[in-house]
């Protein structure tokens, strides 16, 4: 997995933005709960880009979110880590997975993951199963492909995806799978995992050699990220990561998941919805101090 991270002793806290589009004031408040927690618990404090999808982002926005940073005046580290330099430190990790025999090559499309679940549905007599994002669960048509099949499919150059064997690698992982949530005054609780309402998940693409989900934990690590705060909406998607951590042998960091902003139709604000940036927030002449407070950190 590479070099173990230095260790200071002190918590280590990091903000991890995708440059697939300019940051909003949901962005500002992950970036500034990570500041203010760091600082409370003496902690370090890094930058990560998120850029594994080399289609969608760009370096215009990459320059764009240390600008955004800049102006909020939020001080990192001075090395920041590139997601995109670093293919290889999650291919090992994939290795590691296929060596146990815990993922697989999938060459299902979402079209048709989407056509089978009808009949799915009308085969079980019940609702088919959704995860925790509302997407149906993969139902696992190539989980049981003879290797020969998927070799010579792989090898004919069809269009897959490498998924994990979530029932095999719950079972590899063993008991007792948790994370433990922290509070802002300190205080901390256990938080049981149910990895399995999410399916066999996809952990790399052909055109994208990882995936959040795998590139996180690696990165989280090989960091030496103690303290992991980001939004609500990634609290779900904290049971994936226990169990790719437990299988890779990694350390399971302490958790905290911050509010979400909603517009005015209840929904958090998003690049894909055009949320108003904080580029435009700066243009239109609202300051760094008014934003901070707003968000409540004055």
């Amino acid at each position: 997995m590479g070099p173990s991270p230095p260790d200071s002793g002190k918590p280590v806290f990091r903000f991890a933005p995708s440059p697939n589009g300019r940051l909003h004031l949901g962005h500002a408040l992950s970036a500034l709960s990570n500041e203010a927690l760091a600082r409370q618990f003496g902690g370090r404090l890094l930058l990560r880009i998120e850029d594994i999808d080399l289609t969608r982002c760009r370096p215009e926005f990459v320059d764009g979110i240390m600008e955004d940073l800049a102006w909020l005046g939020i001080a990192f580290e001075p090395e920041v880590r590139r997601q995109s330099r670093h293919f290889e430190d999650y291919a090992r990790a994939l290795a590691s997975l296929r060596a146990h025999g815990l993922i697989y090559p999938c060459f299902c499309s979402r079209q048709e993951i989407r056509a089978a679940v009808p009949a799915c549905e009308a085969e079980a007599g019940t609702p088919w199963p959704r995860d925790p994002d509302g997407a149906p669960l993969y139902p696992g048509n190539c989980r049981t492909l003879a290797p020969e099949e998927a070799e010579r499919r792989i090898a004919a150059g069809e269009a897959h995806v490498l998924r994990l064997d979530m029932a095999r690698a719950i079972a590899a992982a063993g008991s007792g799978l948790s994370y433990t949530v922290f509070a802002p005054d300190g205080s901390r609780h256990p938080v049981a995992v149910a990895p399995e309402r999410w399916g066999d998940v996809v952990l790399a693409r052909k055109d994208v050699p990882t995936s959040y989900h795998l590139a996180v934990v690696v990165d989280d690590a090989l960091q030496g990220v103690t303290h992991v705060v980001r939004g609500r909406d990634l609290e779900a998607a904290t049971d994936i990561h226990v169990v790719l951590q437990r299988l890779l042998g990694l350390p399971t960091p302490l958790y905290h998941f911050h509010r979400l902003l909603l517009d005015e139709e209840g929904r958090k604000l998003a690049k894909s919805r055009q949320s108003r940036t904080l580029a435009e927030l700066r243009a239109g002449g609202m300051s760094a101090a008014a934003v901070r407070r707003e968000l409540g950190f004055a």
